[in-house]
């Protein structure tokens, strides 16, 4: 039994993701009110649908040592894509942060958070159930 397989993989990188843009949230909503303030935003998903490739559609070829592995369930090497909220509104200090827009956004983000946590102790168990039943 591998103890390190994809879905574990997948699911510990989406919490960590998961957790760096609650951070990053809530430093948006810390800075609602510093003039030139620009809202950031995070996104994951995409890079994690890529490593997942459950279908083989998403692999890129790497055939040099130098070619990142985009694909084929690669977690090593994902980084989350950073930039400016572009959806943000200036306001007359120019501060782009949008508080309920953000407060919405990390009431959703704590429920994926809590969902990833909850599959991760429903993969726990099956593998305490798969080891504890070899015996």
């Amino acid at each position: 039994m591998d103890v390190n397989d994809k879905t574990l993989d997948a699911l510990t990188t989406a919490l960590n993701f998961r957790e760096m843009r609650q951070e990053l949230i809530s430093s948006n909503v810390a800075n609602a009110n510093t003039p030139g303030f620009k809202a950031k935003k995070l996104d994951f998903e995409e890079a994690l649908a890529r490593a997942l490739d459950v279908d083989g559609q998403m692999k890129m070829n790497a055939t040099d040592g130098r070619h990142y592995n985009v694909g084929g369930g690669s977690f090593n090497n994902l980084e989350p894509e950073i930039y400016d909220n572009p959806n943000g509104v200036v306001s007359e200090n120019g501060n782009t942060v949008d508080v309920e827009a953000e407060m919405a956004q990390m009431a959703e983000n704590k429920l994926m958070y809590d969902a990833l946590v909850q599959l991760i102790n429903k993969k726990m168990g099956i593998m305490k159930y798969a080891i504890n039943s070899e015996k």
